[in-house]
């Protein structure tokens, strides 16, 4: 969560946690079989950029554990409470990413969900 968006602040770092649960949630399309967080990041091709490009090179710091214990236990804020991506675009953010409908930005950042139809699941919890 930090490596992805550390200069959001704790707001916009717990909406990448959310985004990462929902993706272990969810089983649906690019997520089926992810079953748990470490699957998930290190997923090829979907998984967090962070570890494609090493910004994993320091240990995690309480503050950023107990970030991740809210979004684990279920902690979601808008608009990241039932999307599956996320990216930082050079300007405005698009209506649709990937045929996947803009929920709304945070900062610097664009979150991206699914439709119920799609992916029922990402909106049962």
């Amino acid at each position: 969560m930090r490596a992805e968006a550390e200069g959001e602040g704790e707001l916009g770092m717990l909406m990448v946690g959310n985004v990462g649960v929902n993706r272990v949630l969810a089983n649906c399309l690019d997520f089926k079989n992810i079953r748990n967080l470490q699957q998930m990041v290190y997923q090829r091709p979907g998984g967090f950029e962070a570890t494609i490009k090493g910004y994993f090179y320091q240990a995690a710091r309480d503050r950023d554990i107990r970030l991740a214990r809210r979004a684990i236990n279920g902690e979601r804020t808008h608009p990241a409470r039932n999307s599956l991506w996320f990216f930082r675009p050079e300007g405005g953010c698009p209506p649709t990413w990937y045929d996947q409908a803009n929920s709304g930005r945070f900062k610097n950042h664009c979150f991206f969900s699914p439709t119920v139809e799609d992916c029922p699941a990402v909106f049962n919890y």
